[in-house]
């Protein structure tokens, strides 16, 4: 196929073949002459190779023989770093044991200084106080280290407990002065107790290191300062009475007792105005925020000055002093004798538990015969102040004090309430004298009286106080109405009861909130009693009027205005007379109104409503008459005109 295709490609193989072998033979030969040629230079490159062999033959000799030299440094070096990491270990070992040998060994070590400041230098020196804490860190690392068995404490334990004693006869030595030096007359004890809060490690030092000597200055303080306290405050109490108001209530200074009531023959004169009892005046200044944490008095500067106060003042006064010293002495016992909760509560009460006590029987005892409402609720609402106030210093060892003092006032000035409520119901309106339209005494002490305990209850609410005032309210309006009741005519009766009702509506308006409930219920009171006193005054003078055009009216709404055909000769007479006499009839009510009302304001008032309402009876009128039955009326043309009579009236105002 390959010599067919050779063919087909125009090549005779065969004379290829010849002629490939001959160009083969020509390449040979010319290779060998070429090989004979350079003989010569490949015999050198042979030797040079041969030279080179054995150069390489040394080296490899060399290097087999530095490997061998290579691989024993290796292991030397292995061996080395294994050495090198164990003396690591072994110095990190040493260096920690040398650590906590040394920490053992500073704190065994009693120093020089320390014993030298401990023996030698004052208290009250710096460098005492420095080296005393150091005394106590070194005591509490020997017991520690004791509790470990360690056997070189045994070598100190005898001179920190020589230094030990030395710091504990020192120091109470040194606090004892102290607490002694409060004893001495005319001294301010916070100035020693002040000194004694800048070292009370002192303190701590003792309950680490000698409880029994910690205790019995504790128990020293607590003994002195419980009979400074109790001095203090018995001595201040008693010169601080002698301040008070010679004129107090009495049982019989009610708001039902009549002012001319006689006592006995032995008895002590009353005050000279019993409604002074009832009024708040200025005493209420005594919670305000300024008045309630002012300086506390002085009785011996109000003595020289004559000055005189009420109980509430005094109370204050003996209770802001009570709180402030409280307050200091419980913060101090809590900083000085390292206690906290129901400890320092029981130290507190150790310490000022004689003098509440005190203060609680002597208030106690001044309640059972104090009849001043005013008083005992004002000093409820210090209490609950100063409970604030307490609260807000984070004080809580008054708490049970104040609810104890409050447990003596609700009751007495509930069961004052109480004897007033009963006064005003006892009260026999036939045995008080004459009777006068003026508002009465006995309303006007109720007003006052509650304006009081309104005006004082707003800053701080109290369901009962408002309920026991409802029920005074209650009496209060039934005397007035049985006082009414004892007035011939309807319109006395309504004279007194309306100066009454605008009298406590007045005095309650300017105490005590527009939105209270008595203000309430009085306005209601005053409002009806006034509608009906003014029906009454237009009835003289205008009663025919009124009567004539309720019975038209009625007629009119039945269908019945034929009947009023018969009413011309009656109707001609009301015109008649109204034109002729409105004017002198106004003047008249006028009078009568501004003689009958002690509120000029109240009586205006009444009258504008007496003048609206007869306008509008007029008018009403005029409507009457425009029934087509009494058109044709010839007394129609004597009516007033209605804005000629507004005007008319205008007139009469001034006159008001």
């Amino acid at each position: 196929m390959n010599s067919s295709w050779m063919k087909w490609m125009g090549v005779d193989l065969r004379h290829y073949s010849k002629q490939v072998e001959l160009e083969l033979q020509q390449i040979e030969q010319k290779s060998i002459r070429d090989y004979i040629q350079e003989s010569e230079n490949i015999a050198s490159l042979h030797n040079q190779i041969t030279a080179c062999d054995a150069v390489l033959e040394r080296m490899e000799q060399m290097l087999g023989a530095f490997q061998s030299d290579l691989s024993s440094i290796s292991s030397e070096i292995r061996t080395l770093q294994e050495q090198s990491g164990a003396m690591n270990i072994r110095l990190r070992n040493r260096q920690a044991v040398r650590g906590k040998l040394g920490e053992l060994v500073d704190g065994l070590i009693v120093p020089s200084a320390l014993i030298t400041a401990i023996l030698e230098a004052p208290v009250t020196e710096p460098r005492f106080l420095e080296q005393l804490q150091e005394l106590d860190a070194k005591a509490a690392a020997v017991r520690e280290q004791e509790a470990r068995g360690t056997a070189a404490c045994a070598d100190v334990r005898g001179i920190l407990d020589r230094l030990r004693v030395k710091a504990v006869t020192k120091i109470r030595e040194f606090i004892l002065q102290k607490i002694y030096s409060f004893r001495k007359p005319m001294t301010n004890y916070q100035i020693p107790q002040t000194a004694l809060l800048k070292y009370r490690f002192f303190y701590q030092f003792l309950l680490g290191n000698e409880r029994a000597t910690a205790k019995e200055i504790r128990d020293e303080y607590v003994e002195t300062l419980s009979k400074i306290y109790l001095s203090y405050y018995r001595s201040y109490l008693g010169r601080l009475m002698k301040v008070q108001y010679e004129e107090v209530a009495e049982k019989d200074d009610l708001m039902g007792v009549e002012d001319t009531a006689k006592k006995g023959f032995f008895s002590k004169p009353s005050l000279r105005s019993r409604n002074t009892i009832f009024t708040l005046g200025t005493r209420g200044s005594v919670i305000s925020p300024t008045e309630l944490e002012a300086p506390i008095l002085v009785p011996h500067t109000a003595q020289r000055g004559e000055q005189r106060y009420p109980f509430e003042a005094l109370f204050r006064s003996q209770h802001y002093a009570l709180l402030d010293n409280s307050c200091r002495e419980y913060l101090f016992i809590c900083e000085f004798f390292v206690v906290s909760g129901s400890a320092a509560h029981d130290l507190f009460h150790a310490v000022m538990g004689r003098t509440l006590s005190m203060t609680l029987k002597h208030l106690e005892s001044y309640l059972t015969d104090c009849y001043d409402a005013i008083a005992v609720f004002l000093c409820i609402h210090i209490v609950l102040r100063f409970r604030n106030i307490a609260a807000k210093r984070d004080v809580p060892a008054l708490d049970r004090y104040w609810e104890q003092v409050l447990a003596l006032l609700w009751p007495r000035f509930e069961l004052i309430l109480e004897m007033n409520v009963q006064s005003v119901r006892s009260t026999d309106p036939q045995r008080l004298g004459g009777l006068d339209t003026r508002p009465h005494y006995i309303t006007r002490r109720y007003a006052e009286f509650s304006s009081a305990l309104v005006s004082i209850n707003q800053t701080i609410p109290n369901e009962r106080t408002m309920q026991l005032l409802g029920q005074l309210q209650v009496e209060v309006e039934n005397f007035v109405l049985r006082v009414a009741a004892e007035f011939s005519s309807r319109k006395e009766q309504l004279v007194f009861l309306i100066n009454n009702y605008d009298m406590m509506l007045g005095v309650l308006m300017e105490r005590a909130a527009d939105d209270s409930k008595e203000v309430e219920s009085f306005q209601q009171l005053l409002n009806a009693r006034t509608q009906e006193f003014i029906e009454e005054l237009l009835s003289p003078p205008f009663g025919g009027l009124v009567a004539f055009v309720k019975e038209a009216e009625a007629l009119i709404e039945r269908g019945q205005a034929e009947r009023l055909r018969g009413e011309e000769a009656r109707v001609t007479q009301l015109i008649r007379g109204f034109g002729s006499s409105w004017k002198s009839s106004v003047e008249s009510l006028s009078q009568d109104v501004m003689r009958s009302f002690t509120n000029f304001r109240n009586g205006t008032s009444i009258i504008q409503g007496a003048l609206t309402q007869l306008i509008q009876l007029y008018h009403r009128f005029h409507r009457v008459l425009s029934q087509p039955q009494l058109r044709a009326l010839p007394a129609r043309a004597e009516l007033i005109n209605i804005h000629h009579l507004m005007v008319e009236l205008k007139k009469h105002k001034p006159n008001f």
